[in-house]
Order: C-alpha cells, then structure tokens, then sequence
C-alpha cells in the first residue's frame, strides 16, 4: 500500500471515530497531495508524499515557534498536535551522528574542499537523503565536514 492510500485510510478511521483534530490534519495533507498533482500533472509517489509531509511540519515548527512568541498557547498546542499527527508518515530518520557519516562518505567520494563546494554537495546530499533526515540537520552535517 503506498504512503497516499495508507493516509487515505486512515482519514476514514478518523471519520468512524469522530476524531476531528486528526481528520482535520489529515485532509490538509490530503489537499496539499491533491494540489502538488493537479498543478504538476503527476501521481505522486511516496517519496514526493514525503516531502510534503516535511514541508508541512516545517512550516507547523515556524508557527508554534511564532505563537509562542505572541504567547498564544492555545494555538501552539494545535500546530504541535497536528505535528504529532504528520510525523506517523515520516520514515525512520537518520540520527545525526549516522547524517554526518552520509555526509562525509558524500564529501569524499566527490573530493569536496571548504565551504565553497557546498552546493555541490548538497545537491548530491538532498538526493540520498530525501526523507530520511531533516535538511536542517543535514546542512549543518555539510558544514561540519566541509569546515575539517
């Protein structure tokens, strides 16, 4: 079963269980899967579900961090709940120990020097490790390797 059919699914479950916060959470991921291959006129494959799906707590961490700031708990709670709901449909992500092995396995094998082939490796890097680390994470791994 692929990653849109299984939040397919468990949209329905949500809908037998009168559980709105998580059926609210669940069709905004939905919707943002729907608009991706509408406007791109493609059928999404997990790995693109993935990626909205870390698009979509990016902007949720941005949020709580601002409401919080506005000391508005009520509504940091919310986006942290609906955080809680998107990551069930993240694969098991790399620690960042096991990022900056990747990383410097990655830096080696293409002989990148100091911080000016950092796109470079990052380019390679976004590849491997689509869905399986944040990018956050993953451009301080590159920092690191590339500084020593």
């Amino acid at each position: 079963m692929s990653l849109k059919d299984q939040v397919t699914e468990d949209m329905k479950t949500a809908m037998r269980a009168k559980d709105s916060e998580r059926l609210g959470t669940i069709r905004l991921l939905l919707a943002a899967c729907k608009q991706r291959e509408v406007d791109e006129r493609i059928v999404l494959d997990d790995a693109a579900v993935v990626a909205i799906v870390d698009k979509l707590i990016k902007q949720r961490k941005d949020s709580v961090e601002a409401f919080v700031k506005a000391a508005r708990m009520d509504l940091a709670d919310k986006e942290s709940a609906e955080i809680k709901v998107l990551q069930a449909y993240l694969p098991q992500r790399l620690s960042a120990d096991e990022v900056l092995a990747e990383v410097k396995a990655i830096v080696a094998e293409l002989g990148a020097t100091g911080p000016g082939d950092m796109g470079k490796v990052m380019g390679v890097v976004k590849t491997r490790l689509a869905g399986k680390a944040e990018m956050g994470t993953v451009s301080a791994a590159v920092k690191t390797a590339l500084a020593g």
